[in-house]
C-alpha cells in the first residue's frame, strides 16, 4: 500500500483524448515504496506541481490536495511528460532513502543455480556481480554507494544501475523477475 506518491503531470483540464462532458484534474503520480503508477483526482481548486510529494494514503484527513486514488495505470498510460519525468523522480527517492537501495547490493543473492539478483540490474554482468560479492563477502557490507564505489573499482553509477532496473520493470510490467515494483 502506498501512502505517498510524486506527481509526474498534472492535468488540469483531464486528459485531451477523454470522452464525456465532464473534465475532471488529473494527476498522473508514481508511488514512493512500491513504484505503482497512479491516476489522481485532486480535491476543488487543489493544484500541484511535477516532482511534489502528496499524501495519498488511507488516513483521507491527512490527504491535503489529493481527493482519491482514481486507478492505477500502466507505463503506456502516462502522458510523454510524465514519462520524462520518472528518471528525475527516481533520482530524489533513490537519494532520500539510499539506505533502502544499497541493501539491495548488501543483501542480494542468487536466485537458481546459475542466476543471481545483481545480473537483474541493466549493465551489471558476471564480471561485476563477481566483483561486488567478492568484496562484500572480504570486506563486509557496503555503508553507501560511494562506498561501494571506492571498493568495487568496476562499479562506477550503483545508483543509475538500480534507477534503470526500476524504469524496466515500469515499462516491462509482465517482467519474468520484480525487485522493486510491485504487482
Amino acid at each position: 500500500m502506498e501512502d505517498y506518491a510524486y506527481v509526474l503531470d498534472y492535468l488540469a483540464e483531464g486528459r485531451p483524448d477523454s470522452k464525456g462532458y465532464k473534465h475532471e484534474s488529473l494527476v498522473l503520480a508514481l508511488g514512493k515504496d512500491e513504484f505503482k503508477l497512479f491516476e489522481l483526482l485532486p480535491k476543488e481548486g487543489k493544484s500541484c506541481n511535477i516532482g511534489e510529494k502528496l499524501y495519498i494514503g488511507k488516513e483521507i484527513e491527512k490527504r491535503e490536495i489529493i481527493k482519491h486514488v482514481k486507478r492505477r495505470i500502466g507505463w503506456d498510460e502516462l502522458t510523454h511528460a510524465a514519462q520524462s519525468e520518472v528518471p528525475y523522480v527516481l533520482d530524489s527517492i533513490i537519494d532520500e532513502e539510499e539506505d533502502r537501495f544499497l541493501e539491495f547490493y548488501n543483501k542480494a543473492h542468487p536466485i537458481t543455480k546459475r542466476y543471481h539478483m545483481l545480473e537483474l540490474l541493466p549493465g551489471l554482468g558476471r564480471k561485476k556481480m563477481n566483483a561486488i560479492l567478492k568484496e562484500r563477502d572480504k570486506n563486509g557490507e557496503y555503508e553507501s554507494f560511494e562506498d561501494l564505489m571506492e571498493r568495487v573499482s568496476l562499479v562506477h553509477k550503483p545508483k543509475k544501475l538500480i534507477k534503470d532496473r526500476i524504469m524496466e520493470e515500469l515499462k516491462n510490467p509482465d517482467a519474468k523477475y520484480k525487485v522493486w515494483v510491485a504487482e
